[in-house]
């Protein structure tokens, strides 16, 4: 195999890595930095958790854009989308099946579906602008803001680090991660763009499997541990809070720094993350659980969806 091709490949595992790290440096220490102010947990989790875990998407997404890599940048989020419903949620309701609730269900489940329905319509014209990516944040503000108006005890989608007081080390340690995030996202983009080149295949098919799966292990290990700790709430808030804070904050913000140009190959993948975001809203309401079928199934159209963009 080329050297080169070799190096590649170990940087796009590095990036992983690296965005892995960052985010859970920036998650912890944070969220204790902002106790220490006497922040509530709602709006650590809704502000601070909520970038941590979405960061390693708005790197990639944003160094992509101003690289004038519109693929990889939109894939990057609907791949990470993608990723969160069908193989992280599939493999942690085979694991164990997943309690759900009217709230999860008809609120959360409905605004997220909204969301994507409002996004797949935005990317018809195969252009996102400012205006579009203004719409998103505003949605993001208001909704943010309609939960706290509620007055809502638990996190819409972020699953809080331990409660430790806050230390010195948590300053670098905050800093570190948002240097290892901006690395990893760098890394990401480069490996994944010349991996594409010579396998042959698009951007875009490159940015929605290998490059989404390596922004989505944040969310992957938050859910592994809530599923070990028989956390069903935190664990289907994560992924439903990711989904729609990817989207909102992360595509507009995205879209407001350097709009986005769309390749029509983008336009079935939406389609389908509309479809399979409804089918997880039926398989929560079903009997009020996501149990291992319907798990399995997900993880299936997951990988048939993987297979399907490769020989596409």
């Amino acid at each position: 195999m080329d050297t080169e091709i070799i190096v590649n490949i170990a940087m796009l595992a590095l990036s992983a890595f690296l965005l892995w790290k960052g985010a859970n440096w920036i998650v912890d220490s944070a969220a204790a930095i902002a106790r220490k102010y006497n922040m509530s947990e709602l709006v650590i989790g809704l502000t601070v958790v909520a970038f941590g875990t979405s960061a390693p998407e708005f790197l990639v997404s944003a160094t992509a854009a101003f690289k004038g890599l519109g693929d990889i940048s939109l894939s990057n989020i609907v791949g990470s989308n993608i990723f969160n419903l069908g193989l992280i949620l599939g493999l942690m309701a085979v694991i164990k099946p997943i309690t759900t609730h009217a709230t999860l269900v008809y609120r959360d489940g409905l605004f997220l579906w909204a969301m994507t329905i409002l996004v797949m319509l935005f990317s018809l014209n195969l252009y996102m602008g400012r205006i579009e990516g203004i719409v998103l944040l505003s949605l993001l503000v208001v909704y943010i803001g309609f939960l706290i108006i509620r007055g809502r005890k638990e996190l819409s989608g972020l699953e809080l680090p331990s409660q430790r007081p806050a230390t010195w080390k948590d300053y670098p340690l905050l800093l570190a991660g948002f240097v290892s995030i901006s690395l990893g996202g760098h890394f990401m983009v480069e490996s994944a763009t010349f991996l594409a080149e010579f396998m042959g295949v698009s951007k875009w098919v490159i940015g929605v499997t290998i490059v989404a799966a390596g922004t989505s292990l944040p969310e992957l290990i938050t859910c592994l541990a809530a599923s070990l700790r028989g956390k069903s709430d935190m664990l289907l808030g994560n992924l439903l809070g990711s989904d729609f804070f990817n989207f909102a904050g992360v595509l507009g913000m995205t879209c407001i720094l350097r709009p986005l140009d769309i390749s029509p190959t983008a336009l079935p993948s939406l389609y389908a993350l509309v479809t399979m975001v409804f089918l997880v809203l039926i398989f929560m309401r079903s009997g009020w659980k996501v149990g291992r079928l319907e798990g399995t199934l997900l993880i299936l159209i997951n990988l048939g969806r993987w297979i399907w963009d490769f020989m596409g």
